[in-house]
């Protein structure tokens, strides 16, 4: 089990490597939408902060993700980005989601499974 999961999680952190450094490089063709997801991506990229930034943050937390001593963090700093896709996909391309709910589960199990170590971040301090 315990390689299952290893190749899982690297598997999981270069695609979001790769997707971060597409949205810097643009090296993947963009493949044919809908006229409505058009519009939508037209808007996000008329924030011109936005895809950078979520480029870098999938980037980093798919780095993390892959590294099995920073993982627990790494699940945590995609997450935001894991649901967003899951909300876009769910809404505007319910195709996607054969892809999308599959690394959802990933990521969620990974938090599952390091649960322990955010218990300090959320339970209330004894004085």
């Amino acid at each position: 089990m315990k390689i299952v999961k290893l190749i899982l999680c690297l598997l999981f952190g270069l695609m979001f490597i790769n997707a971060g450094l597409n949205k810097f490089l643009n090296y993947m063709p963009v493949p044919e939408m809908p006229e409505d997801i058009m519009k939508i991506m037209g808007a996000f990229m008329t924030i011109s902060w936005l895809m950078p930034l979520i480029g870098a943050i999938e980037i980093l937390g798919g780095l993390l993700f892959a590294i099995p001593k920073t993982r627990a963090l790494g699940a945590i700093v995609i997450l935001p980005v894991m649901v967003g896709i899951i909300l876009h996909n769910s809404y505007f391309m319910p195709s996607g989601l054969a892809i999308a709910l599959p690394l959802f589960a990933i990521n969620l199990w990974i938090i599952a499974d390091n649960w322990n170590k955010y218990k300090p971040m959320i339970s209330e301090p004894t004085a």
